[in-house]
């Protein structure tokens, strides 16, 4: 990029970043949007968030519905849902471009469509940009421009959407607009419940691993959590399944997951995690007479060797795929967290080799009306996919086997393992290009 086009994705960014922040957390998106629109000449610029399905994007839209002279705002149109002042429709993927853009993580240039009406930007080039953090999809951000784009036009582009990631992340701190816009379905308040224990990025994409993971809740909420967490040197996470439905095994996941972290916060070891938070459900189940239990997979790799370590409370294997072979990991079996209040747990240690994946998965995954999935077929077919489709493909496999009616919450948490550490990550505007998903067809 030349001197005059890098002064003016600066000033872009500089302008936006002002604009970002003398407006509430509600109006930053489209403030920066307006901003970056601007700079590049553009006839129109919108943000699409990726919606908590992993499905489907979700275009956000502020629209009057009671104007100054009494009159009402627009009707809704297909797919589309409001509240108050705020309006998102839905756009589920269908294997077009903006699906493309999302598993290839590049910008997808198309040139004018005849068929668009005025309004929908006919005789208008149309660019959809990922907007990614450390692998993390979180929408797309959509242009229409006047003239063919050249090559310096479409990496400001990239840039300015990776830069929006930012903008996106520290703002939808404050408000719930962003996530209202991702929830295409509502949410009981045990899967509130469930959904707030989930780590804030469900994807990460790191030097040495990238790890990606996806919770499909059954209608009863069943208590299926994940959790992890990157210090300087050490992997940490966990997969858990709380006992029973609803509010009661959501808070009972809660108890667990609060627990893990607490102890890992203090710095205390693999086994003296699983103890405390063994004695903490334990505890909490005696004094207000329940039976309440966790099973569970809790671990910790050391980034420097690949050395992973992995309790095991009477949880099912996780799966290791290397080369063209898939196995379970033999694992000691302990009894569930919370069970009794004097368990030993035990740890054990595999060391994973570079281009090695980990499956950790509930039993949701394997219920009696998903029997005709061959996990271990699925996950080697899932090969080429980035660990953030990986997850949801295998998920689909689930779904469309009991035909959409879980009977258990199915989790999937995926890890790949590059080795390496400390070496930079190889990111091009939030993503790493080798590691994208093939292009669908």
């Amino acid at each position: 990029m030349d001197v005059g086009r890098g002064h003016r994705a600066l000033s872009a960014i500089a302008r936006a970043m002002e604009a970002a922040e003398a407006v509430s957390p509600v109006e930053a998106v489209e403030a920066v949007t307006r901003e970056i629109g601007l700079a590049l000449d553009a006839t129109r610029v919108s943000f699409l968030v990726a919606d908590l399905s992993g499905r489907a994007l979700v275009r956000l839209a502020h629209v009057r519905l009671d104007t100054a002279d009494g009159t009402t705002g627009p009707p809704l149109g297909p797919a589309e849902r409001r509240a108050v002042e705020e309006s998102a429709t839905v756009l589920p993927f269908d294997g077009g471009p903006a699906e493309q853009a999302i598993r290839s993580q590049q910008v997808k240039v198309l040139p004018p469509d005849a068929r668009h009406g005025r309004s929908d930007g006919a005789g208008q080039w149309r660019l959809l940009a990922p907007v990614t953090q450390r692998g993390e999809a979180i929408g797309l951000l959509e242009f229409l421009l006047p003239e063919e784009p050249d090559h310096d036009t479409v990496e400001e582009i990239a840039r300015l959407a990776h830069f929006l990631a930012f903008v996106i992340i520290a703002n939808r701190r404050h408000t719930d607009l962003y996530e209202w816009g991702q929830r295409t379905r509502p949410l009981n308040l045990s899967a509130e419940i469930q959904h707030r224990l989930l780590p804030g990025p469900q994807t990460c994409e790191a030097g040495a691993f990238t790890l990606a993971g996806w919770l499909e809740p059954a209608a009863g909420i069943a208590g299926d959590t994940f959790d992890f967490s990157v210090a300087r040197d050490t992997l940490h996470l966990s997969l858990t399944d709380a006992m029973g439905h609803g509010v009661g095994a959501a808070l009972a996941a809660t108890l667990c997951v609060g627990s893990l972290r607490n102890a890992r916060s203090e710095g205390a070891s693999l086994l003296e995690q699983v103890g405390s938070t063994n004695r903490a459900l334990f505890e909490h189940a005696a004094d207000y007479g329940l039976e309440d239990f966790v099973t569970g997979l809790i671990g910790r790799i050391d980034l420097r060797t690949g050395s992973m370590d992995l309790v095991n409370a009477a949880h099912v294997a996780p799966y290791l795929a290397r080369g063209d072979d898939v196995s379970t990991l033999s694992l000691p079996v302990d009894l569930p967290i919370g069970l009794f209040a004097d368990t030993t747990y035990r740890a054990s240690r595999a060391t994973l080799l570079p281009g090695d994946r980990i499956v950790f998965v509930t039993d949701g995954m394997l219920e009696r009306n998903a029997d005709d999935v061959d996990l271990p077929t699925e996950i080697l077919a899932t090969r080429s996919l980035h660990p953030r489709e990986a997850v949801r493909s295998l998920a689909d496999r689930v779904l469309e086997a009991t035909a959409h009616a879980l009977s258990d919450d199915a989790t999937v948490l995926c890890l790949d393992w590059h080795g390496r550490h400390g070496r930079d990550r190889g990111s091009v505007h939030g993503a790493e290009p080798l590691r994208v998903s093939r292009p669908l067809g």
